[in-house]
């Protein structure tokens, strides 16, 4: 009887409970470890070089030369593209963030129905997201193209003349942002198609007999349960639309002109073309900044708008 009251004594208990509380971490971690670490190598290590880097004067090749904030100084002062590019991202982003969100949640609402071939109709729609993004650029650089291209040759059909799309410089940008939003909505899709199966079918159902129709139920149930997968959907959105490159490269090469230059395009000139390796380190904490500053105003503002259950 003594061993057995000495096994149960309240020393022992915490005893077993800290050493299961120490299996559980060792657990954990032992899932998330080779991602942590990962994560340290590749992404916050490589930080400190850069962050050494954009205060020297580097082409690659010769000794770093210390040159302290002359190359945030020459970006924000002298250099004409940094102010341009800067634009056309802004530009491109106020024209793909929206028109993604719409369509993916438009595509959710679709396929969320319970139709024939909606399972195939999600993979079908989610493709884009998947498939290379220099397959996707080459693809629809050849259909934009003025003369030969799919779309102008449609419009030829019905007696329109298309205009030239990837050499026009108000149509140029008009064009990757077409196809940033045929390639994005799938992955917004997924995104919303999974809030939307989050929402309790019973506050539907308790709107149809009150008899709301399918536009109040939308508006009233569903958009302000989706109010927090739309503002994860926003900011991450926003970040990838200032690290858009791929695209551009393929299809417009920043062109025509200066139309497409957008942001991360001119620091992989200047770092990469033009062996500023330093001003392209100082162009990209810069940018760095950019998307701290806007996701920190989106953290602030979603605390008006986003409703969590």
């Amino acid at each position: 009887m003594a061993t057995i009251t000495a096994s149960y004594s309240p020393k022992a208990m915490h005893q077993a409970a800290r050493l299961k509380r120490r299996r559980k971490l060792l657990e954990g971690w032992l899932f998330i470890g080779p991602v942590v670490i990962g994560t340290l190598l590749f992404n916050v290590l490589p930080l400190f070089p850069t962050m050494y880097t954009s205060l020297t004067f580097w082409n690659g090749l010769s000794s770093p030369s210390w040159i302290g904030l002359e190359n945030y100084r020459f970006a924000l002062t002298q250099d004409m593209n940094f102010m341009t590019s800067l634009r056309n991202t802004v530009v491109y982003a106020v024209g793909a963030v929206p028109g993604a969100i719409i369509a993916g949640l438009a595509l959710a609402l679709i396929v969320n129905e319970r139709l024939p071939g909606m399972l195939f109709a999600r993979g079908l729609f989610f493709l884009p997201v998947v498939t290379s993004v220099v397959a996707v650029g080459m693809v629809w650089r050849w259909i934009f193209n003025w003369q030969y291209g799919l779309i102008n040759a449609t419009l030829e059909m019905m007696g329109i003349v298309g205009p030239r799309w990837l050499s026009d410089p108000t149509m140029a940008m008009v064009a990757v942002i077409i196809v940033a939003i045929w390639q994005q909505m799938g992955y917004n899709m997924v995104l919303f198609l999974a809030g939307l199966q989050g929402i309790p079918p019973s506050l539907e159902e308790a709107a149809m007999i009150d008899g709301a129709n399918a536009w109040r139920r939308f508006w009233h149930i569903k958009l302000p349960l989706l109010t927090p997968t739309i503002f994860f959907v926003l900011i991450i959105s926003v970040i990838g639309s200032f690290q858009i490159f791929g695209l551009i490269y393929t299809m417009t090469g920043g062109g025509p002109g200066a139309a497409t230059y957008v942001y991360v395009y001119h620091m992989w000139f200047e770092g990469f073309q033009r062996s500023k390796f330093g001003y392209g380190a100082a162009l990209a904490w810069m940018l760095f900044v950019v998307i701290a500053i806007i996701t920190w105003f989106q953290w602030w503002m979603g605390k008006r708008w986003v409703f969590y259950q």
